[in-house]
Order: C-alpha cells, then structure tokens, then sequence
C-alpha cells in the first residue's frame, strides 16, 4: 500500500476528499493531512509519503514551495496538484520537478481516483524495474568472482589481449588504480588436491591487501597484485601466506615474484615467473624466487670455470673414508648449485657420477641402483637429488670399509663371530655377548667395537641380518619372510623385519625377491 497525505487549506474540500476516496482499492493508505505548506513539510518528514494531493494556492508556504522543498529532501515523493483557473501559471513550473497530475478544483473523486491509478501503476514499474535491476546487480555480484578469474587467464596466456581489453574490463571491476603490478605464482610442491589450490588463492588474497586478480592454471595459483609496499614488507606478506598455507595443510608452496609492469603486460609477466620457477631446481622448494635469483653468468662461461672428476667421490668412497667421501659429495653438488648450468647437462653429470659409484657396490643389489638411477632423471630438485646421493655413498662407503679392514682385534674378531653364531638369537645385544659371553664390561666393549668397526654394535648385528637375508633370498627363492624373521632374530614379528629391511635396503624383501628373479 502506497502512502497519501492529504493537503488543503479549507477543512470542508480536506474532509470530502479524506471521505470520497476509496483509498485502499486504489493500493493506497491516507496516512496524514495538512492544512498548509508549513505544516505539510513537517508532516512529510514525518510520515515519509509515497505520494502528496496538495492545493497550490496556501498560507505560509504554497503548494508550488511545498513541491521544491520536498524535490530537494525527498525527491522519489510523486504530487498531485488541486488549482484554480488562473493558477496554471505557477502549476507549469512545477513541471521541473517532475510533477505530471493537475486537477482543476472544485474536482471530483473519479478525476483524484484516475491521477492516483496512474502514479500507482508508475510506481509499481519503478518498483519492478528496481527490482529487475537489483536482481541483475546481484546476479553480477555472483559471477564476478568468475569472470575475473577467467579475465586473468585470458591476459597471461592470450597474446591478443592489450589495453583496449583492460580499459574495458577496468570500468567493469571497477579499478581505479595507476600503479604498475606484480605477479604471484604458487607452485603446490607433492601430491594435491584442487582444494589446496583454492586455500593458496583464499589465503593470499586475505593476506595481501593489493590483490586485484587470482585464477588458477593447471597446478598453479596466480595472483595479481597493486606494487604499492616495500619489498621487505611485501616478502614478509608471502612469506606468511607460505607458512599459513604449510601450518594447515602440511605442504610446501614454492613462489615466483614477477618484477613491476603494466597491467598490459601480464602475459610477459607470467612467462617471467614459469622461469623463475624453473630454478627451483637449484634452489629447492618452499622458498621465494625471483628474477634477481635467476641471474646468472654467461652459460658457455660458467661451463668452461665448472670442473666435473667422477674419481674426487669415488676415490674416498672405495677408500671407505667416510669424512672425506661426504665432503667431496658437498663439494660436488656445492659446485652444480653455483654453477647452475642446463637442467639436463646437471642431470647429465649426476648421472655420469651415480654410475661410477655404483660400479663400486655389491652386484646383488644393481638391480636397486638401476631404478634409483631413474629416480634420479625424473628428480625436480637437485636438493632431493643430493639426498639420494647421499644415502649412496655412505652405502657404498660402508661396504668398501667393511671389506677394507683386514685385521681386527681379537676381542672384536670374537665379538664378530659371535653375531655370526647368533644371529637368530633374538636375546642379541652387547650386554648378553659382553656380560655373558665374554665377561667384559659392556660400554668398553661397544666402544672398542666402534672404533675398529666403525659401527655402532646394534647397527652392525641389524646390517648382519639384512645382509643374511639377502643371501637367504637369493639362496632359496621360495622362502617366506616369517620364516626369515624367525631364522635372523626377529621372533614372530615379521613386520618388523621388513620394515628394517626397507630402511636399510631401500624396499620391501618381497620386492626385493621379486629384483633378484
């Protein structure tokens, strides 16, 4: 029901048409009346009228003041004007604020009825118009989220795109800025789901208080941002987006920063990042790259200062130096990293010295440092392939020192050939063999064996059984690992025979039988 008040300044002509008017079959309620302009203006701030029926012709205020008064506080009001003969001089003035209806007085209720059916029905349109906009705002509002999403794709990966396109779509979101912009890119380190993608974008769009645009691309998360901080102050914001992100989710996130440019040039700014992150292989994953990082010298120079010798690893590994050998593999991958030569030319000398070490190893286990080898040229860090490099060569270095040492002293040499005897002893240990055995006190003993073993007495009697194992594999084809748990000293428990052998073998001892068949 729409609003009417009700203004004139003789009582009779306000009675009759308050009593003529069938108000609520025309959707209208008279909610007020008033005898003057004065008056009228304080009652509409008041009652807040959709629609006012006012004489022209008042005291105080007239009826023409009344409508520019209440055009300039509350212009949505609609207005009838009631006017003698002579007064549709003033009324035509009223034309310029919008007022339409003027009834000749004295007037009847048909006419006052036709002028308020009319102003119903407009305002009925305004209103569903309103609506019809409203809603189509809304419908905006709700896949805006998206279009700037695919906006930003279309910038970073469509060469088409310049600044006609950007001049549009900034009135559409709205931006009002100048300044150049900067590209993020997040690289999700390991296995992932699309939702750990979505939490990146929703925790650096929190995070960064410049964000204009983010959008996901297969297995990165870009986000466009305004360059208006410091870049101390904009490396700490990423830095906390990747701790936020690790603290809840448990991944790492590797990041490229773009440096500055126009919004136009996203395309160039992205190219920028896939090479920043390129060398996350020699920088590992979970840091912050940039292009300053990726500045290195001339390739052809770099090649020329970098010295590759295979026998500086081997010679302290078949020496059975385990210092020396873990230094010089230090050195080694020291050198690629300051190196940073071609991916595959590093890859290629890696590979070059992982197979000069495992020429080095027991040949029972070739089968195992051949699919390690392809673990290695399918590596994406050369920190992870420092790590595998590592386990290697203090392998290898144990083995060659344990063949080395050609004398021992008698007590170890009996100590030794006890773990021989029994090994499927499950009561092994250094207490049992020195207090029991030999009548020796037991932190003597375990040091005097360290120190000609090189070994801990607990991790030479586990690499006895592993090595035990083994043989037993490659001796009898068909035997079962309870049967070996049993026969090497690990009682009835099976599982964890094996997952001692995985540690020290690298695999499981079913799928360690199935590389010896």
């Amino acid at each position: 029901m729409y609003k009417v008040m009700l203004i004139d300044d003789e009582r009779i002509i306000l009675d009759g048409i308050s009593q003529m008017i069938d108000w609520v079959s025309l959707g209208t309620e008279l909610v007020g009346t008033a005898q003057n302009g004065v008056e009228a203006y304080d009652r509409i701030k008041e009652l807040l009228p959709d629609i006012v029926v006012s004489d022209i012709r008042m005291p105080g205020m007239d009826g023409l003041e009344l409508v520019a008064a209440a055009h300039a506080t509350h212009p949505q009001i609609r207005f009838v004007l009631l006017s003698g003969f002579g007064e549709f001089d003033y009324a035509s003035r009223a034309m310029q604020y919008g007022v339409k209806h003027y009834l000749l007085k004295p007037t009847n209720e048909n006419k006052i009825a036709e002028a308020l059916s009319e102003i119903v029905e407009e305002l009925d349109l305004n209103d569903k118009r309103e609506q019809f906009v409203q809603s189509m705002k809304q419908g905006l509002q709700k896949v805006m989220p998206h279009v700037k999403e695919q906006v930003l794709k279309e910038f970073v990966t469509n060469k088409t795109y310049g600044s006609k396109d950007w001049d549009y779509y900034r009135g559409l979101f709205q931006f009002e800025f100048e300044r150049p912009v900067r590209l993020l890119l997040f690289l999700l380190e390991g296995e992932f789901e699309f939702e750990h993608l979505f939490a990146v974008k929703n925790i650096a769009e929190d995070l960064l208080d410049a964000t204009l645009l983010s959008t996901t691309i297969g297995d990165h998360v870009l986000i466009l941002i305004e360059d208006k901080h410091e870049l101390a102050e904009l490396y700490r914001r990423i830095y906390e987006i990747r701790d936020t992100f690790q603290h809840y989710y448990k991944r790492d996130t590797t990041i490229a920063l773009s440096e500055p440019d126009r919004i136009t040039g996203a395309r160039s700014l992205y190219q920028e990042t896939l090479q920043c992150l390129n060398y996350r292989f020699y920088l590992g994953e979970g840091g912050l790259i940039t292009r300053k990082d990726t500045e290195t010298q001339d390739q052809d120079t770099v090649q020329a200062k970098f010295i590759f010798e295979e026998e500086r690893l081997t010679m302290p590994v078949q020496s059975g130096h385990h210092e020396e050998a873990e230094l010089a593999l230090a050195e080694l991958m020291q050198e690629l990293k300051r190196a940073q030569l071609d991916i595959n030319m590093t890859k290629s000398y890696v590979i070059q010295q992982f197979v000069s070490l495992i020429r080095l190893g027991d040949t029972q286990k070739m089968n195992r440092y051949y699919g390690q080898m392809t673990e290695l040229a399918e590596m994406n860090t050369l920190q992870a392939i420092q790590s595998l490099l590592e386990a290697t060569v203090q392998e290898l270095t144990q083995y060659h020192y344990e063949r080395n040492v050609v004398k021992h002293t008698t007590i170890v040499r009996k100590v030794i050939d006890i773990v021989e005897e029994q090994l499927g002893n499950s009561d092994l240990s250094l207490n049992l063999v020195a207090h029991e055995m030999l009548y020796m006190n037991a932190d003597y003993l375990g040091k005097l064996f360290k120190k000609e073993t090189g070994e801990k007495f607990s991790n030479y009697v586990m690499k006895a059984r592993i090595k035990q194992a083994t043989e037993l594999m490659s001796s009898d084809s068909d035997i079962k690992i309870f049967e070996m748990a049993e026969r090497l000293g690990f009682g009835d428990n099976p599982q964890y025979f094996s997952q001692v052998f995985k540690k020290q073998m690298g695999c499981t001892p079913s799928e360690y039988m199935k590389q010896t068949d």
